[in-house]
């Protein structure tokens, strides 16, 4: 029947009685019927006999859509006549530079998306979005291959055009973040400051701002976003199925890392010395297809399976989760790269936990429990968090099989002083914010002949930094830059730095273990929020509770005693090369051991019908307090009275927006409170700062 439509449809068009719509619709049920090269035939022949036709582009356009994946180089000449045949036609276009970015043709690609974004005007909405999608389009490509400053100027005119867009807004503040251009974020056109705060990204936001009552609600805010339109699942959701006694405990880790990446770094021994007789693991990757490494096939050879997802939609991986019975889906990616919240949505397994990938909670409806220690979330401090905190002796797990250059290079190698005192601090520049460089630079001028270490940037972003620098009186020279060397490489050159200068908010986790296993002490400062905390957690667990800490004053003190202190310093490296081996930091046996105990209480919570609920209370009424501050004009982590600024703007509100009560910080009695306040009380935030 499919042949005879087909020749039938042949002999019209060559006769000049075959619509274009005819055709398309032949050509469309062919296809479907898999005969996909048939389709393209009806479209090539009606092609030859319409030269000219005012709707060839159309024709083009489908026959490009068929053959893409089969043929990219005839996918792009059809392209390429569509837009011949009608240059306004803009799909093809956006289409045209995404096939020449996948050939590898990133110039032409972008050129596409840039003659697109050139020649439309802004008065409908379809040529608005148009548009935006180009500008969205080179953005992205010229983010992906390290152009960050390129990228940012055409992400701003995005967001000149619309600046609700969460995508554009999520990349924008990433890339000012990533090149350390102070303040972050202005009010720009008709973008207030609070409308542009409404797309900070999770993770941009613990690097922004110690603000964990923002991030939780943030993050809240970024599940209900990315997981509005999931449906119920019933061949999916296992959220109620048992989990039967007398066989090992089925615990699956989601995650992109598990390859020559930070995270994976840390966890590679983990599953080497997981209790393979009580547990069976599953590996599930999401990262960049084909990984390959050491780390990977470590992964792939201690997992008892190993499961690339990648391919896979969200559907189609849950239900791969789902028929492998797990019982524990261990969400290791949170709100980062790569990250498939849109599987844990499914609830693929009755347990669902948040641990490692992400410094901070989940802030989902499916997320039951949240791992950290009880320097990372004291119990005063679980109030931030949506989920139930259980916690490990450290958090943070490491590889003590680490692979180290044998050769160590020699200060003047790198252009480090032979004599001075060097800090050091390893952490991507994204974490390098105005406040936290500026008590580095107080810290170098106090101590004369000091140097300070970064990991090199862009050329821009190192110049930006040494500009600063030269501005507040520290000479540029005193800020060397580290080339990215292979792990293995920059392991070896740690030592010939004196003391490593944590960032904050969002501190040192994988550098900061890399530190102290090279034997250089780690002086941090922490905060309030997650990400501020867990570097005081490894200092803490490697021994050095006295290089933690509590405002930024005591920090920049701190440093200058210790680099008038030889003596403390050779002292503090002493300890930690000696105890390496003891600490709780490096105890891959103890983790494994209590992360085992922490499983087996999740287990038993779930066979009692007593697993946690999360707690999503209120958290659109804070996040509107929240975004009230502007971090780069005050530094939140250094505000004392922090609660207060909070009921202090929830008492506002509630006098316009009555709100309900909660378990965090809007009790019956700060309602009661609100409530008696005359209409002339609104009061106006402390912003008291933390005493030094």
């Amino acid at each position: 029947m499919a042949t005879d439509l087909f020749f039938l449809t042949l002999q019209r068009i060559t006769a000049g009685d075959a619509p274009l719509l005819d055709v398309l619709t032949i050509a469309n049920a062919l296809n479907a019927d898999g005969q996909a090269s048939a389709a393209e035939q009806l479209y090539r022949v009606w092609l030859a006999c319409n030269p000219g036709h005012p709707q060839a582009f159309v024709a083009y356009f489908n026959l490009s859509t068929l053959i893409g994946a089969s043929d990219p180089e005839a996918a792009i000449a059809a392209l390429e006549g569509a837009i011949a045949s009608n240059a306004a036609f803009w799909p093809a276009r956006i289409n045209l530079g995404g096939a020449l970015e996948r050939k590898g043709d990133l110039e032409g690609a972008v050129a596409q998306w840039r003659t697109l974004s050139e020649r439309l005007d802004q008065i409908t909405g379809e040529q608005v979005g148009f548009k935006l999608m180009a500008l969205k389009q080179i953005a992205r490509v010229l983010i992906d291959h390290q152009q960050a400053a390129p990228a940012e100027a055409y992400l701003t005119l995005a967001l000149d055009i619309d600046p609700k867009q969460r995508d554009a807004l999520e990349q924008y503040v990433g890339l000012r973040l990533q090149q350390c251009h102070w303040p972050v974020l202005e009010a720009r056109g008709n973008a207030s400051r609070e409308v542009l705060m409404e797309g900070v990204s999770p993770l941009s936001m613990a690097v922004y701002t110690d603000d964990p009552l923002l991030q939780l609600a943030g993050a809240a805010r970024y599940v209900e976003a990315m997981t509005r339109d999931e449906v119920f699942s019933p061949t999916c959701d296992r959220r109620d199925a048992p989990i039967e006694s007398g066989r090992r405990i089925r615990v699956g880790y989601v995650s992109s890392d598990l390859r020559d990446h930070a995270v994976g770094f840390l966890m590679a021994e983990l599953f080497e010395v997981h209790d393979k007789a009580a547990f069976e693991v599953f590996a599930y990757y999401c990262g960049p297809p084909d990984p390959s490494g050491a780390v990977a096939e470590r992964f792939k050879q201690s997992a008892d399976h190993w499961a690339d997802l990648n391919g896979l939609t969200d559907e189609a991986a849950a239900l791969k989760i789902a028929a492998d019975g797990v019982d524990i889906l261990v969400d290791v990616n949170g709100h980062t790269r790569f990250a498939r919240i849109g599987v844990f949505a499914r609830r693929p397994a009755p347990i669902i936990v948040n641990w490692l990938g992400f410094p901070g909670t989940s802030g989902s409806p499916f997320h039951h429990y949240l791992i950290a220690d009880d320097w990372i979330v004291p119990p005063e401090a679980e109030l931030y968090y949506s989920e139930k905190v259980l916690r490990l002796p450290c958090y943070q797990p490491n590889d003590r099989k680490r692979i180290v250059a044998p050769q160590a290079p020699t200060r003047a190698e790198v252009g480090l002083p032979q004599e001075g005192f060097v800090f050091c601090c390893f952490n991507g520049a994204q974490k390098i914010g105005r406040f936290t460089f500026e008590r580095w630079l107080e810290i170098l001028r106090r101590t004369p002949g000091s140097a300070l270490w970064l990991l090199a940037n862009d050329d821009a972003t190192n110049a930006r930094l040494t500009d600063y620098a030269a501005q507040r009186g520290v000479e540029a020279s005193r800020i060397v830059f580290a080339p990215k060397l292979a792990n293995p490489f920059h392991l070896a050159r740690y030592p010939l730095a004196d003391l490593f200068l944590d960032t904050a908010p969002y501190g040192a986790h994988t550098t900061a273990s890399d530190a102290l296993w090279m034997g250089v002490p780690v002086l941090t400062l922490s905060g309030r929020g997650f990400a501020s905390r867990v570097c005081g957690s490894l200092v803490r667990a490697a021994g050095l509770d006295g290089l933690i800490c509590e405002t930024p004053v005591a920090l920049v003190e701190r440093a200058v005693e210790l680099a008038g202190d030889r003596a403390a310093i050779t002292a503090y490296k002493a300890q930690l090369t000696s105890g390496r081996d003891r600490c709780t930091l490096f105890n891959m046996g103890l983790l494994a051991e209590r992360l085992a105990a922490l499983y087996l209480e999740m287990v038993d919570d779930h066979r009692r019908g007593a697993l946690p609920r999360p707690d999503l209370a209120n958290l659109d009424a804070y996040f509107k307090a929240g975004i009230e501050h502007d971090p780069d004009a005050a530094e939140m982590l250094a505000l004392a009275d922090y609660h207060g600024l909070y009921r202090e703007r929830l008492a506002r509100r509630h006098r316009t927006r009555p709100i309900p009560a909660d378990r965090r910080l809007w009790t019956e009695a700060e309602i009661a409170d609100a409530d008696r306040m005359p209409a002339s009380g609104a009061t106006t935030p402390r912003l008291r700062l933390a005493a030094g």
